[in-house]
């Protein structure tokens, strides 16, 4: 239905599946929070005025220049409601119906498969998902929501209305100013919040940095009821200032916490921060924080908010701009306000804006600083960092040439070094580590870390006591081929040809391919025949000491690995011509001297389908694998 319109009267509906799961949750597992309904409502209010003051740049006429955007909190202790209003953007009919009866937000599936009941945690993913209106229902039996959307006339008001339990209803109101009224109807348990005293504590505590004033009726001590009264009188009770243009020294740490679990809708704290104001030829703030918990749709790299919100002198303007801050930081949640752009810019003018490219490039390296910093001088709180938003720093390396080894030193990676599932090594600690003889930095890409671990490449580095990064994740192939070097160090995969095995050094034996039998080798070429069309040669392995056999590719061809998750994205790679290793002295090497035609030939697939299945490859035909492996298991 068009916003212009006339809405029907009344009209009855159910709420999306996912809304209803979240508000049993919220009812019944999250009332030890129940102070952040405020802390969420006001937020709100501050956003929909923000929209407003943006929009009204290019519609003057939707905000007149006298008026005074502000949020007012009022309480009712006769009728038992607590009303946070606004004056902002105010909402349609249509807005109104997918803001507060529906999820629309990607990631949906998912968060509701990570709700486990568990007080803590699902606060946390409530905080991640953004979803702060419905914790209304925390201290609320019944919730109204009474709005109309600046632009439109009166009788285009709405009213919303739900008791949480499953449907809520939309009908006409006579609301006559754009803005929007949440009005709670508190349960018999809340109902210690309706205290002025109390409120403003709240507010106090969490939204003292609103830019916006937050009113409250003035209270005054009756003598004779000998209670606090309200007045009719409207005092400030939020410092109303920006926080980031206050000085570094005057504000604490908990006000920074604060600032930002309300402006970016978490739970948690952050993990780390930094604020800084520069001046020179541009002026501007920074304060960009690190979240503790990842998105649920951080991997939706179109449509994945970047959270950094532009203001212009206080102003708000904007967030989710691109032009701020590169995608492979789109974790970063922060503020930039700054005085050399106009009121009216666009983002089309910030895409080539010479300011605002010089801003982004100071906060690229003011945040990969912070991180820096905190790799060195907080361990505990980096591996938490990198736990979350690792895959996607490593995007920089591909993206961020100029920062590339910035980056490339916050890198994290499991590695063969202790091989403790939980701990990760830089590759400046790798390096440090190296073998004197040793020729580059090692590695191996896999699906998995257990797969990683348990490749065959390995055999002959763990013999040696040489250590190999392990690369489990999907991005690391394709972030390998940007990242050649580190320290002018090469970065060599020990699943391609192209590096001398002999080189790595250590105390062990290594075998030396020209030193087998002629019987070996006459069977090896007899496989080569064989294998033809599958392999690109056989040869005898200076790698292998407890397996049969690997394959490798050559060094500028996909690895079997990448072959794999490119067609599972639905590409269609070219098959790298493998390159079968064997080695000589395994038994099931020495079984096949003993084999008729028909069994070699058998063998000899086998042997290559399990190299390929433990170089993380696909088989072409799994069904013939198994008609093998079955034919020579009833043989044997």
């Amino acid at each position: 239905m068009s916003q212009n319109s006339k809405s029907v009267q009344f009209e009855k509906m159910s709420f999306q599946a996912e809304v209803k799961q979240l508000l049993h949750l919220m009812i019944h597992s999250l009332y030890s929070n129940k102070e952040i309904f405020l802390r969420e409502l006001v937020s709100n209010a501050s956003d929909a005025c923000d929209k407003l003051r943006f929009e009204s740049l290019d519609n003057p006429e939707l905000l007149p220049k006298d008026s005074e955007l502000s949020i007012i909190v009022s309480y009712d202790k006769d009728k038992h409601t607590i009303t946070v209003s606004d004056n902002g953007i105010g909402m349609s009919r249509e807005e109104v119906i997918n803001n507060l009866g529906t999820i629309a937000k990607s990631g949906t599936k998912d968060f509701f498969k990570n709700l486990s009941g568990d007080k803590q945690k699902d606060a946390q993913l409530i905080g991640q998902f953004g979803v702060g209106f419905y914790s209304s229902f925390i201290i609320a039996d019944k919730v109204k929501v009474t709005t109309l959307k600046a632009g439109l006339s009166k009788e285009f008001s709405v009213s919303w209305e739900s008791d949480g339990l499953g449907e809520f209803v939309v009908s006409d109101s006579d609301r006559d100013t754009h803005g929007t009224d949440v009005e709670l109807h508190l349960k018999d348990d809340a109902f210690d919040l309706l205290n002025g005293w109390k409120l403003r504590e709240i507010l106090q505590k969490y939204s003292d940095h609103i830019s916006l004033p937050i009113y409250m009726s003035k209270e005054e001590w009756d003598d004779e009821k000998k209670v606090q009264i309200q007045t009719n009188t409207l005092e400030v009770v939020n410092k109303s200032n920006a926080l980031w243009a206050r000085p570094k020294s005057d504000i604490t740490e908990n006000e920074y916490k604060e600032f930002y679990k309300a402006l970016f809708h978490d739970f948690e704290d952050p993990l780390f921060w930094t604020h800084n104001k520069i001046e020179g030829r541009s002026e501007y703030t920074q304060l960009f924080f690190i979240p503790k918990h990842a998105p649920l749709d951080i991997w939706d790299r179109d449509n994945n908010s970047h959270g950094i919100k532009l203001y212009i002198q206080r102003v708000f303007i904007m967030d989710d701009s691109e032009q701020l801050l590169p995608r492979y930081l789109r974790f970063v949640r922060g503020i930039i306000d700054t005085a050399d752009l106009a009121l009216n810019v666009s983002r089309e003018i910030l895409q080539e804006s010479k300011d605002i490219f010089a801003i982004k490039e100071a906060s690229i390296k003011r945040i990969l600083g912070l991180l820096d910093d905190a790799a060195k001088n907080k361990a505990e709180d980096y591996k938490i960092f990198w736990n979350e938003f690792g895959q996607i720093l490593k995007e920089g390396i591909g993206e961020d040439f100029s920062n590339k080894e910035k980056i490339a030193k916050l890198l994290r990676f499991a590695s063969t070094y202790g091989e403790d599932d939980n701990q990760y090594t830089s590759l400046a600690e790798y390096v440090s580590r190296m073998n004197s003889k040793q020729e580059g930095i090692y590695y191996i890409t896999a699906d998995s870390l257990i797969s990683a671990k348990n490749s065959p490449h390995l055999e002959i580095f763990r013999k040696n006591n040489i250590e190999v990064l392990l690369l489990p994740d999907r991005i690391d192939e394709w972030m390998i081929s940007h990242l050649r070097d580190f320290d002018g160090k090469p970065l060599i995969s020990i699943a391609k040809e192209g590096f001398d095995v002999s080189k790595i050094g250590g105390d062990a034996d290594i075998k030396d391919p020209a030193e087998i039998s002629e019987s070996s080798k006459s069977i090896i070429k007899k496989i080569e025949s064989l294998l033809k069309d599958r392999v690109k040669s056989v040869k005898v392995s200076s790698r292998l000491v407890d397996s049969p056999a690997c394959v490798l590719v050559e060094k500028n061809e996909l690895s079997p690995h990448m072959v794999r998750i490119l067609k599972n994205a639905g590409q269609n790679p070219p098959d790298s011509k493998l390159i079968l290793e064997i080695n000589p002295d395994h038994d099931f090497f020495k079984k096949l001297s003993d084999l008729d035609e028909a069994n070699f030939e058998e063998w000899s697939n086998l042997l290559l389908d399990q190299a390929i299945l433990a170089s993380g490859g696909n088989l072409n035909d799994p069904a013939a694998f198994v008609r093998c492996l079955n034919s020579i298991l009833l043989k044997t």
